[in-house]
């Protein structure tokens, strides 16, 4: 075991780590609660100088969160900050900024990009860097792992890089990051030891997956299954409706089977801003690769439309 990862096991292991996350919006603001309310020193980093302001004056601008939990959070040193050159500090890096699409429906990394220049610039050996945004396979080693590396470091020995993508479900108040499986896929099995042994002071149980890629698929997978099926019971809302059958009748008595059957329900939205923009990531990525993904494509069209009928 070299010296960096026994320091920082270390670190996290008597939660004398210090955490830093970037962005700190609907994702990144829980896991900043989560990991004070472990016991660690957390460093939430935004461009948002009001936002930065309003938490330091112990407010909160999400809904789920009180006031009381930001003073909380506080009084336990969670501290926010704008200013990007202190990211030297935290021991571990955790990245939760917004991954969009261009208008021509192509992931836009600006934010993951911007944010890894920010570290490499400040980046020192020891260091744990997780990128939590949602984004195309291969993106946390193809993208964001050149930038780093050109700080010097090599990862695996001297820094440690991980994907382990967010599941947040903004709103829902028995599904919080405290309450949820998280998956976490190392770089190298020393990166994978860190941020497994990371994530495991404040989720429930850690899905360890053997690369990034994996992990990034899963992430892809989870809401692109959510996407098609949500488009499937929209599509037979109309149908049924001209048919003059309840579909909400006919998905509480579908429900009712005990196996190979999960209820989703019609309306205007996909619950969330992720589910419409996800999928098309899979679907860039395997025009990359000569593939077409016709249930994605056909799921976007069938959600799109779907407000107008509403």
């Amino acid at each position: 075991m070299s010296a960096h990862l026994q320091s920082v096991l270390a670190r996290v292991g008597d939660r004398t780590a210090t955490v830093g996350i970037i962005g700190l919006g609907y994702v990144g603001l829980p896991l900043a609660r989560a990991f004070s309310n472990a016991g660690f020193r957390v460093l939430g980093f935004d461009i948002d100088t009001a936002k930065v302001d309003k938490l330091n004056a112990g407010r909160s601008f999400i809904k789920q969160i009180p006031d009381e939990a930001v003073a909380g959070m506080r009084a336990n040193g969670f501290e926010a900050t704008a200013r990007f050159d202190r990211l030297s500090e935290p021991d571990a890096i955790l990245i939760c900024v917004p991954t969009p699409l261009t208008e021509a429906r192509e992931p836009d990394l600006t934010y993951v990009v911007s944010s890894a220049h920010a570290i490499a610039g400040r980046l020192r050996p020891g260091q744990l860097v997780v990128l939590e945004s949602t984004t195309y396979p291969s993106t946390t080693r193809g993208v964001m792992l050149p930038i780093l590396e050109r700080a010097g470091l090599v990862a695996g020995s001297d820094f440690f890089v991980a994907f382990s993508p967010e599941r947040e479900d903004p709103g829902n108040p028995t599904h919080s990051v405290s309450h949820i499986p998280k998956v976490v896929g190392g770089l190298d099995d020393a990166s994978g030891d860190v941020a497994c042994a990371l994530y495991e002071a404040v989720v429930p149980k850690v899905v360890r997956v053997s690369t990034p890629e994996v992990a990034e698929a899963c992430k892809i997978l989870e809401n692109t299954y959510r996407a098609v099926n949500i488009a499937l019971v929209n599509e037979l809302k109309v149908l049924y409706d001209r048919m003059g059958i309840d579909v909400w009748e006919v998905i509480d008595a579908a429900k009712t089977k005990p196996f190979g059957f999960q209820a989703f329900h019609p309306g205007p939205g996909l619950g969330g801003h992720c589910i419409p923009i996800d999928p098309f990531y899979l679907s860039w990525a395997a025009r990359k690769h000569g593939l077409s993904t016709r249930f994605i494509e056909l799921a976007g069209e069938v959600n799109t439309a779907m407000p107008g009928y509403v």
